[in-house]
């Protein structure tokens, strides 16, 4: 295949909204068609999991859900799948990264960025920017390297295509989101002003995947990222969007060909989560990244993201014990004291 210009990808957010878009389709009445459209469009991962002996075990009784949601530029529909799917190397790097927990009560989802930069253990390969266990051992290294971190199984994964993102805000008819600071996109003219904005297409995608403006890089572009989602999600769950058929439809069909599912994560599976999701609103996802004990170089001159160990282990608490609800508010406390 020939190389393709590599971007910086936001896209995973996309992974997330595909769900969410399934989940929320029962509202509408027509979740059946949507689901099964969904279903035959999107490609799937195939083998997504390491070794079941190299796996946390999870309690039989345990019906909270995790996912590990993933961005990838293959620079179009159903490749995702040809390109990054390979348990011996990828040569490809995801830059985004987050874990979403969905409790087992189903009164909310929790979604958790995670820092490509963080420095910590790859099984098999040593220290290395969590990023690079995409390129060393395609999606199943990358599953194993979270639960290795965390000690909770990972029930499903979905990685997505940049390209389906930027269709995505055009099948809503953009997203319109609150920026907190200035900026023009590197290498184009787009300048984005504090205040609420309308975003779409390629506007959007370089607002969630700008970092170089930012004196704080990675830490500025995820909370773009977390702003955006939440505006994707306030307008894909509002009545007027559930109800209107067409535009729903439109959304799957754009979406769709860009995720890659593994294969338990089928028509059926959403179409379940769909049900328990019937009262979902944007009020009710809660957005955050995992706390970090800031930056440093690596002895080969990297500039990396430490590890807090502490919040890793808390995180891993909440997620074997479905208490994720407590870490976020206790999380949100904590942030909240420290910028007083």
């Amino acid at each position: 295949m020939s190389p393709r210009k590599k971007h910086p990808v936001r896209a995973v957010i996309l992974s997330l909204v595909a769900l969410i878009v399934v989940a929320a389709l029962v509202a509408g009445g027509y979740l059946f068609t949507l689901a099964n459209t969904f279903d035959d469009q999107t490609p799937e991962l195939g083998s997504a999991f390491p070794e079941e002996s190299l796996r946390p075990v999870k309690d039989p009784g345990d019906k909270s859900m995790n996912i590990l949601l993933m961005g990838a530029d293959h620079g179009g529909a159903n490749q995702v799948t040809e390109d990054v799917i390979d348990t011996g190397g990828t040569g490809q790097r995801s830059d985004t990264m987050m874990l979403v927990h969905v409790p087992a009560d189903r009164n909310g989802i929790y979604v958790m960025s995670v820092m490509r930069d963080t420095w910590l253990e790859i099984p098999g390969h040593g220290k290395h920017k969590i990023n690079a266990a995409m390129a060393f051992g395609g999606v199943p290294l990358v599953v194993q390297t979270f639960e290795g971190l965390f000690d909770a199984k990972i029930d499903h994964v979905a990685v997505v295509d940049f390209q389906g993102f930027r269709d995505l805000t055009t099948a809503l008819g953009g997203v319109t989101v609150k920026n907190e600071i200035p900026f023009t996109a590197n290498d184009t003219d787009y300048f984005y002003p504090v205040g609420n904005i309308d975003l779409e297409g390629d506007r959007a995608l370089r607002f969630v995947r700008e970092r170089k403006s930012f004196s704080d890089g990675d830490y500025q572009r995820v909370k773009n990222q977390q702003t955006f989602l939440k505006a994707v999600m306030d307008k894909l769950l509002r009545s007027e969007t559930l109800t209107n058929p067409s535009k729903v439809y439109r959304v799957i069909d754009k979406v769709s060909p860009y995720v890659s599912l593994d294969d338990s994560l089928d028509a059926g599976t959403v179409a379940g989560l769909a049900i328990q999701f019937k009262g979902l609103r944007s009020k009710d996802v809660h957005l955050f990244t995992l706390p970090t004990a800031g930056t440093s170089t690596s002895a080969d001159g990297q500039s990396i993201v430490l590890e807090d160990e502490q919040a890793v282990a808390d995180v891993g608490e909440a997620l074997s014990h479905d208490t994720m609800g407590s870490y976020f508010e206790d999380l949100e406390s904590d942030l909240e004291a420290k910028a007083k």
